[in-house]
């Protein structure tokens, strides 16, 4: 079922009861409003289903995330005539405690990834199963150059199953940043760490 601004509640409806996530006809159109929205700022959930279903089951009552980004930070440099270097720091709060971490990596979302799992794999280790297998970005306009709005697609695996998540933004990195955490927030939801 094609979930986007064109499709409709009905189709919101029975895409969630097939997940199986209960929706009145007002909480249908409330997220078709929430869907339209979205896409306008470039998300498209064809092909990202694991952020659609999150963005349904983040608007059930007594939802709770397993995780809270408080913020990071990511720099790519170059330092003399060595190679360039990506760092990120990243805090989050994960079960009621904070966790502060940085790491190094081939690029700003390689680095994200290593300070997030630095971070998250303490609380859950079996994410340690969990990575990156796809990473896909879209210029949504290509008139404004440099400064356009990008959309990441990001496919995911824990080795037997895959999911895919979306993130939007005029910074391709807080794009990235929001696909991968959507990927691993999906898989603690769903269990799929082993």
């Amino acid at each position: 079922i094609l979930i986007s601004e064109l499709s409709g509640s009905k189709n919101i409806a029975s895409t969630a009861r097939r997940l199986g996530i209960s929706q009145t006809a007002e909480t249908a159109a409330e997220t078709l409003a929430a869907v339209k929205l979205l896409e306008a700022e470039g998300y498209h959930f064809e092909g990202a289903e694991a952020s659609f279903e999150l963005l349904l089951l983040r608007r059930q009552p007594g939802y709770r995330a397993p995780f809270e980004l408080i913020d990071f930070l990511a720099l790519t440099e170059t330092r003399g005539s060595q190679p360039v270097v990506s760092e990120a720091v990243v805090k989050l709060q994960v079960n009621g405690d904070q966790s502060h971490t940085a790491a190094d990596g081939n690029g700003p979302v390689s680095a994200l990834d290593g300070a997030f799992r630095k971070a998250i794999l303490p609380a859950y280790p079996e994410l340690a199963n969990v990575h990156l297998i796809d990473y896909k970005v879209r210029i949504l306009d290509p008139d404004s150059g440099t400064g356009a709005y990008t959309r990441v697609l990001i496919t995911m695996t824990n080795g037997e199953r895959e999911w895919s998540t979306v993130g939007s933004s005029a910074n391709i990195v807080e794009a990235s940043w929001v696909a991968l955490i959507d990927g691993y927030e999906y898989s603690l939801q769903k269990g799929l760490v082993g």
